[in-house]
């Protein structure tokens, strides 16, 4: 099984890096980010990916680690069964629709700046 997310690109900080997890790139796109903040750019560099479920752990600690920890950024991803939402040295997990799983992300999210307009992620 394979999980599934996005990375903006722009969320990476500063001398960030992300290796040692084997990622698939599926899709590179360039977007305008209608909801950006203050802190972020106007333009988004979007990575869809894939990876093995088995890295889920592995890449979610790997992500908190080189995340950028202003402007609001996190990336998420999901596997057949959970929900993982990472900023910079925070992960979170959680059984894909789970309210209140959910619930307890998005007010942590709020708390680092990441504006309800960027509250969509799938789970």
């Amino acid at each position: 099984m394979m999980l599934k997310g996005v990375l903006i690109t722009e969320s990476l900080r500063p001398g960030g890096e992300l290796s040692g997890i084997p990622l698939i790139a599926v899709k590179l796109s360039r977007i305008e980010a209608d909801s950006a903040t203050a802190g972020q750019p106007g333009r988004w560099t979007l990575l869809d990916f894939e990876a093995a479920e088995t890295d889920a752990e592995a890449l979610a600690d790997a992500l908190a680690g080189c995340l950028a920890s202003t402007g609001g950024w996190y990336v998420n991803y999901n596997t057949s069964t959970e929900a993982f939402v990472v900023f910079a040295g925070r992960v979170f997990r959680y059984p894909r629709g789970d309210a209140a799983g959910r619930t307890k992300v998005k007010e942590y999210a709020r708390s680092v700046g990441v504006p309800d307009t960027q509250l969509d992620w799938d789970d």
